[in-house]
């Protein structure tokens, strides 16, 4: 039955809301790129010693390694061929639509000029959507600094620039001594100009952290948020707001913000009403996909096929795609449910929670 529920999701209409770009490069073109940049990268060129290079100790750790894959995307064609290879990738999963999280800061103070980098990824996205029927949409993301640099050009290329693509205004990297505040500003710039508020907050640290991001930013969704379930008054905010959480579990195992599957806080957060979205987070570097989460997902909350497919639904409902778009997935979700019982009967038991991440 296990793997019945597993060919369902598979096939499963899905969209991603929390897939971060650069985070999403394979390893197959993580070792092209490091190749082509031999000699001035740490990044191993062998895909197999990328799996260990991926290993990470802590948050930090995960950071400081991202970053050097940040380092690979150095000219405006490395920006399309990523970009376009996310799309692609994420339709072979049977994703419809997905919102990624750009850092347009990381390329653009590396040289690549902020139109190129726009462009670059525009190009990818009407591409994407030609040839694998995917939508992408944009979200450009701060990355957390103690400078207020990034905040500023961020801003900067989301407001100068405005491809079309991009519906929304983030803010990642460490938590930890990067008061979301101080961002305030930067946020109510964004959001005057129509972009969305999708800051992460409460993965690394505590729930002190989602009421700020709630209060000062005004945070339409949050960046996974699974601090929250420490908070009860915060876990009634978030329901009774109707403020869903962006929720990765392998990712949050892998840095280290959980200490395992099994005790992860999707239950506790389902059982108090939040709302909450499944996604990938940085999945090849992680060792995971979106329909792998999904059946994380199945296995924590005890899941059978109309329960994944409910999950699927409030993915799309939470989307910042618009209303006919919206009803098209979810319409298809539902033709696909209705097809599935009719060929095999009712799919799937709930999968076994199985901590692959090695804790």
């Amino acid at each position: 039955m296990a793997s019945d529920l597993t060919a369902f999701i598979a096939g499963l209409p899905k969209v991603e809301l929390h897939v971060h770009h650069v985070g999403s490069a394979t390893p197959q073109t993580v070792a092209r790129l490091a190749e082509r940049h031999a000699g001035t990268t740490s990044v191993p060129a062998d895909p197999e010693l990328l799996a260990e290079f991926f290993t990470f100790t802590d948050f930090a750790h995960f950071v400081e390694v991202y970053l050097s894959v940040v380092d690979l995307i150095r000219d405006a064609e490395d920006v399309a061929t990523l970009t376009y290879d996310i799309g692609a990738g994420l339709a072979a999963q049977a994703v419809r639509y997905a919102e990624v999280t750009l850092t347009p800061y990381s390329s653009v103070t590396r040289g690549i000029p902020a139109e190129a980098y726009c462009e670059a990824v525009e190009d990818a996205r009407l591409r994407a959507e030609r040839d694998h029927g995917i939508q992408l949409r944009w979200c450009f993301d701060i990355p957390g600094e103690p400078t207020m640099n990034s905040a500023d050009v961020t801003l900067g290329v989301a407001l100068d620039q405005r491809p079309a693509g991009l519906i929304s205004f983030g803010l990642g990297g460490p938590e930890a001594g990067i008061p979301r505040e101080r961002y305030a500003a930067h946020f109510a710039a964004a959001r005057a100009a129509g972009l969305r508020s999708v800051p992460h907050a409460g993965e690394s640290t505590g729930p002190q952290t989602i009421w700020d991001a709630l209060r000062h930013l005004g945070a339409e969704r949050i960046g996974h948020g699974i601090a929250a379930a420490r908070d009860p008054e915060l876990m009634a905010h978030l329901r009774d707001h109707d403020i869903a959480l962006e929720v990765c579990p392998t990712s949050n195992v892998r840095t280290r913000s959980v200490p395992s599957l099994a005790e992860h806080p999707l239950p506790a957060l389902v059982a108090a009403g939040v709302p909450v979205t499944i996604n990938s987070d940085d999945p090849p570097m992680f060792s995971t996909t979106l329909n792998r989460e999904y059946e994380v997902a199945a296995g924590l909350l005890r899941l059978d096929a109309p329960g994944v497919a409910e999950l699927a639904r409030q993915a799309v409902r939470y989307s910042f795609l618009d209303d006919h778009g919206k009803a098209a997935i979810l319409t298809e979700i539902d033709d696909y449910v209705t097809a599935s019982r009719s060929e095999v009967g009712e799919p799937g038991a709930p999968v076994d929670v199985e901590d692959r991440t090695g804790h």
